[in-house]
C-alpha cells in the first residue's frame, strides 16, 4: 500500500530541514514525509497534510488540496499575514505548536531575565566596565510588581512561575482569564489600569493588528518611572524609536528584547550597542526537536484514524 505524502515546506538550513525530516519520518513510519523540493507537481496535488517551519507562502499555493498546515512554531502571525494579505481566507486551517514543554522552557525564561532586572544586573555590568564598586538597594520580590502582556499558555505559565518565586503578579489578555495567584485585568479599558501598576513587564502576546505597535509611548508613558521592559513576543509590538526615546531620558530603566522585526538583528543596528538595551537572539523559547516531534506526529495519527483537525487558528483573530 502507498504510503500518503507529508509536504516538509521551510526555509531553514538544508541540514535542519534535513534533521527535521529524519525525525518527523522515525515518528511516523506510515507516512512518507517529503521535502517540498523533492515533490513533483503531481504529488504536491494530492498532499492533504503539510508540516512547516518558516515556510514560502507562495510554495503553500501549489498544494491545492490541503486540508491542514500544521506549524512547527508556536508563533504563526508572520505566515498568517502574509497568506491572509490579499484579503483571501486560505482554503485550509493552520495549526500553530502548542507543547506544553515550550511553555515551560519559556517560564523560564521569564523567570530569568525578570530575576536579571530585578537584581540590577544591567547596572552592575556597566559597573564592571568602567571599574566601579557600588552596591545598590535590595528589594524584595514582593516589592516588584510584573506585568505580563498575553495569559495564553506561555503567559499563564510564565505568571505562575513569577508568583511561585514571591514576585506580585498582574496579568492583562483581550479575554477575561483567571490565573492562579495572579491578579487578571482584560480588555482595552484595563490594560493601563494594570500598566500604571507594574515595575516591570513582560510582552507575551502574539502580533496581531490590534497589538502591532501597541507598546508605544502612550503605553510607556503610563507606566511607572524606573519601569523596564522585557520583549519575548514580536518585534512589531513595540515602537523601537519610543522605547529608545524613553530610555534615552532616564524614563525607563532597561529593556530585554529577544524579538525583532528583521531577524537577524543587523550588525549595524543601534540596539545593539545601547547600554540601556540587553539584546537576545530569540532565545528565549525555542522548539525542542524530540517533543514538537512527538506534539505533531500524535495530531497527524489521529486525523488518520478519525479525520478531525486538531485545533487550529482562528484565521480572522490571527491566532
Amino acid at each position: 500500500m502507498t504510503k500518503p505524502i507529508i509536504a516538509f515546506v521551510s526555509q531553514l538550513a538544508e541540514h535542519e530541514q534535513v534533521t527535521w525530516l529524519q525525525l518527523l519520518s522515525a515518528k511516523l513510519p506510515n507516512e512518507s514525509i517529503k521535502l517540498d523540493k523533492d515533490l513533483s507537481q503531481a504529488q504536491k496535488l494530492h498532499c492533504e497534510i503539510a508540516i512547516v517551519a518558516n515556510p514560502n507562502p507562495e510554495k503553500l499555493s501549489q498544494y491545492s488540496q490541503l486540508k491542514w498546515v500544521q506549524s512547527l512554531w508556536a508563533g504563526v502571525d508572520a505566515l498568517v499575514a502574509e497568506l491572509t494579505s490579499n484579503k483571501q481566507t486560505p482554503s485550509f486551517a493552520l495549526a500553530r505548536l502548542v507543547d506544553p514543554l515550550l511553555a515551560k522552557t519559556m517560564s523560564e525564561a521569564v523567570l530569568t531575565w525578570v530575576l536579571y532586572l530585578h537584581r540590577d544586573m544591567p547596572k552592575y555590568l556597566q559597573q564592571q566596565k568602567v571599574a566601579r564598586w557600588q552596591q545598590h538597594r535590595y528589594f524584595l520580590p514582593q516589592e516588584r510588581t510584573v506585568g505580563i502582556l498575553g495569559l495564553g499558555e506561555l503567559g499563564k505559565l510564565s505568571a505562575i512561575r513569577l508568583s511561585d518565586n514571591g514576585f506580585n503578579v498582574l496579568g492583562w489578555s483581550q479575554s477575561e482569564k483567571k490565573v492562579k495567584g495572579v491578579q487578571c485585568y482584560s480588555g482595552n479599558n484595563e490594560l493601563i489600569t494594570m500598566i500604571r501598576q507594574c515595575n516591570i513587564i513582560v510582552c507575551l502576546l502574539p502580533l496581531t493588528a490590534t497589538t502591532n505597535q501597541l507598546i508605544n509611548c502612550d503605553l510607556i508613558q503610563q507606566l511607572p518611572k524606573g519601569a523596564s521592559v522585557i520583549n519575548f513576543a514580536r518585534g512589531g509590538i513595540i515602537a523601537h524609536d519610543d522605547l529608545v526615546k524613553y530610555l534615552d531620558d532616564g524614563y525607563l530603566e532597561h529593556a530585554v528584547l529577544d524579538v525583532f522585526e528583521q531577524e537577524p538583528l543587523d550588525k549595524n543596528n543601534p540596539l545593539w550597542s545601547h547600554e540601556k538595551i540587553t539584546v537576545l537572539p530569540h532565545i528565549s523559547a525555542p522548539t525542542h526537536f524530540e517533543s514538537a516531534g512527538d506534539i505533531v506526529a500524535s495530531k497527524i495519527k489521529k486525523y488518520r484514524i478519525n479525520g478531525q483537525l486538531p485545533v487550529c487558528i482562528d484565521w480572522r483573530k490571527g491566532y
